[in-house]
């Protein structure tokens, strides 16, 4: 048998595209991080100070808000470091732990908005019912579901990962993804592929479907009740369904290309869709839950006019 050994260090491909405007590109990749920081660390604090908005919908907002800004540092620094470097290297340790942060900030955005869903469900068809679905317990419960479940379970998943030897060390990306590096491996893949698969449908249809649900149910009550009853549904469902769209619409281009290798997108296309679903919605949920909402725009001049008049 023929000696090979394995690779330890990955050179990140995806950067091609940025190195001949590396400035500039890094300088976009900064704002867009501090505007990030920002944005959700002012939903927090308003959150946490107000007392009026401790209630199930603006704690899980709180959660999606807290999720952006990890998934964002677990990506954008990275960023900034390789388009302020020469080679785009990355370490097999330090790819494994970006596997594990950027894919379990996926799985937890998901979990956030189905649960999302779900208290929009129980706030519209069953109001006089809602504090007793919805109580602090129940709370409790679906938020360290949504986060113990994603890095409990994607650890003992990226473990089938750890074990393999690498062959090959170009990434065609500017971050690592587990199914990209197992695609390097000096072994067959096919049972590490029909693994992978299976555990992204597991991720992503039941919470799929309670999203559906939820929407199937509320749109059911609506179509019965009165105008005034509709257009408060949709002033309560619009910022969550805006969000959902928004992150769907990345993490479904992302699926089907590395899935089934889409090489008949341009290259500079996939590269920014590849970032998108892990930038866009770390920025825009604050933008959404912030802007769309009368109560929350409320609260947000509060905050900022007792913060001149020095109340904090």
């Amino acid at each position: 048998m023929e000696n090979r050994s394995s690779v330890t260090t990955f050179i990140l491909d995806g950067y091609f595209v940025m190195d001949q405007q590396k400035h500039f590109f890094f300088f976009i990749f900064l704002i867009l991080y501090v505007i990030i920081l920002l944005l959700n660390s002012l939903l927090i604090s308003i959150i946490y100070f107000e007392k009026t908005m401790h209630n199930p919908m603006y704690i899980l907002v709180c959660n999606l808000s807290c999720n952006g800004m990890f998934g964002s540092t677990s990506l954008i620094p990275h960023l900034l470091f390789n388009l302020a470097t020469e080679g785009h290297k990355i370490s097999l340790t330090n790819c494994l732990i970006q596997i594990f942060c950027l894919h379990t900030y996926n799985i937890i955005e998901l979990n956030i908005l189905a649960f999302m869903s779900y208290d929009r469900y129980v706030a519209i068809c069953y109001p006089l019912h809602y504090h007793d679905m919805m109580s602090t317990k129940k709370l409790q419960v679906f938020i360290f579901f949504v986060w113990a479940y994603p890095l409990a379970t994607f650890l003992v998943y990226e473990s089938f990962t750890i074990r393999l030897t690498f062959c090959s060390e170009i990434i065609d990306k500017t971050h690592c993804v587990n199914f990209e590096l197992i695609k390097l491996s000096c072994t067959d893949i096919t049972i590490h592929s029909i693994t992978g698969l299976g555990v992204t449908i597991v991720y992503i249809i039941p919470q799929f479907i309670m999203i559906l649900f939820s929407y199937a149910q509320i749109l059911s009550v609506c179509i019965y009740s009165s105008k005034e009853c509709q257009n408060k549904a949709i002033q309560t469902c619009t910022p969550h369904l805006l969000a959902v769209l928004n992150y769907f619409f990345g993490i479904v281009f992302e699926i089907i290309q590395s899935r089934l290798n889409s090489r008949y997108f341009p290259y500079d296309f996939r590269t920014f869709m590849s970032l998108y679903f892990m930038i866009f919605p770390p920025l825009l949920n604050p933008v959404i839950y912030g802007i769309s909402g009368q109560i929350m725009r409320k609260h947000i001049e509060k905050f900022f006019t007792c913060k001149k008049c020095g109340c904090f």
